[in-house]
């Protein structure tokens, strides 16, 4: 069957549907690409799309012809190199396009195909086929709530919900605005028969007028109103969206003498992941970065992965700060809290057991997921033996090993995969 292909230019927005018809096409390679480049940014920084680069090769699309069967004798003029019965060898790899190693006369080849998807593209790609853990507990929150507040005043509204002092307020406005003159004037008038009838004789003729114009200013006084439909004022409410949404990512990394800069960027890299999956089902989310030696301590991103500081292993101190900071900051029925831990499982051993219990009775009971890494190629240590015990309590915890960088994006699917319902 013939496939046509339409690369006429598009007008504005034309040009959707083939682009969804590409990314479904080179899905498997678009996710590889994207697999290998998450490591370049910033866990927050989610303001863009990316590059995508993807190989020549997997872009062919097949082509009808016919076949090369047979034995053939062509002609091709402006030939100066062969004669008959000399086979043509193909052209050697390094040739243009194809970034060699060495400088070649010849060969011919194709760059790489670059294009760029968006932001939501991105994430769809990076975690198709994902899901939070307990994704039903989160069900309810994840529902907008909305809540009445007060939002100034109005001309309309039922009389529950009349403002006496404002409604006073704006028939007093009124009567000065509307008695100003007619007072100016009477104070005049008044002030000029005052005058009238000092005289000697009185002008009984123009004091009487004077007299009538007063009285009229009088009675024009009195037809104001004290309050009026119009000066009724009424309490306005809107309904605000309360987001219950809102979700908090721990991230607890230790940083004592066996953490390496090569180790670190791993965990750099498994943070980002769980950073952008988190924005995926929730719409605020923040990020709490706490790096530990023997102490710990709260820092902002450019701290938690490159400062210098560095010291012993205590890894309690950590869940001690973790748990002091949920309690000050981030109510249970408010927030949806999260938290990952890397680490190269290097721990006090003494301490190892008041991690477990620190986990056991104040941290996992109020969390909805914990996911702990242990970045090492060596044997587990105590740490780890620690938490294995807590696989069978509690169903919102999970740990998991990396050896190199190969193993980030497995073990975050592994961490986040969907259950079989």
């Amino acid at each position: 069957m013939t496939q046509l292909i339409d690369r006429r230019p598009n007008a504005k927005n034309k040009s959707t549907v083939n682009r969804q018809r590409f990314l479904r096409r080179y899905k498997k390679q678009i996710k590889r690409a994207i697999a290998d480049q998450i490591g370049k940014r910033s866990v927050t920084d989610l303001e863009k799309g990316e590059k995508v680069s993807i190989p020549s090769k997997d872009i062919k699309e097949p082509t009808f012809r016919h076949g090369d069967g047979g034995v053939k004798e062509r002609i091709y003029p402006g030939n100066k190199e062969f004669v008959p019965g000399d086979k043509i060898k193909r052209p050697p790899p390094g040739g243009a396009g194809q970034g060699g190693r060495r400088a070649s006369d010849q060969g011919e080849g194709e760059d790489d195909f670059m294009f760029e998807i968006s932001k939501d593209e991105y994430l769809d790609l990076l975690f198709d086929d994902l899901e939070l853990p307990n994704l039903k507990k989160n069900q309810l929150k994840k529902m907008t709530k909305t809540r009445s507040v007060r939002a100034g005043f109005t001309t309309d509204g039922v009389p529950a919900n009349l403002s006496i002092v404002r409604s006073l307020r704006s028939a007093m406005a009124r009567r000065i605005a509307l008695g100003s003159e007619p007072r100016r004037q009477k104070k005049e008038l008044e002030e000029k028969l005052a005058q009238l009838e000092q005289l000697e004789p009185r002008p009984q003729q123009e004091i009487m007028d004077l007299k009538k114009e007063i009285e009229a200013l009088e009675e024009r006084l009195k037809k104001i109103p004290f309050i009026d439909t119009f000066d009724l004022r009424f309490n306005n409410y809107a309904q605000r969206p309360d987001p219950t949404s809102q979700a908090v990512m721990f991230c607890l990394m230790d940083v004592s003498g066996s953490m390496d800069q090569a180790t670190k960027d791993m965990a750099k890299r498994f943070y980002i992941l769980l950073y952008l999956f988190l924005t995926r089902s929730y719409k605020d989310v923040e990020v709490v970065f706490i790096r530990h030696h023997t102490q710990a301590k709260e820092v902002d991103e450019q701290e938690f992965f490159y400062s210098q500081e560095t010291g012993g292993t205590i890894v309690s101190s950590a869940l001690k700060l973790m748990d002091k900071i949920i309690k000050e900051r981030y109510p249970l029925d408010q927030w949806n809290i999260y938290a990952a831990q890397a680490s190269d499982g290097d721990n006090w051993n003494d301490d190892s057991p008041l991690c477990g219990k620190l986990l056991r009775q104040n941290i996992l009971p109020a969390i909805r997921y914990y996911a702990y890494v242990e970045i090492t190629q060596r044997e587990h240590q105590s740490l780890w033996h620690q938490y294995e015990r807590l696989l069978s309590e509690f169903d919102n915890f999970a740990i998991q090993q990396i050896k190199e960088q190969s193993d980030i994006y497995p073990v975050f699917r592994e961490f986040f995969r969907k259950q079989a319902a």
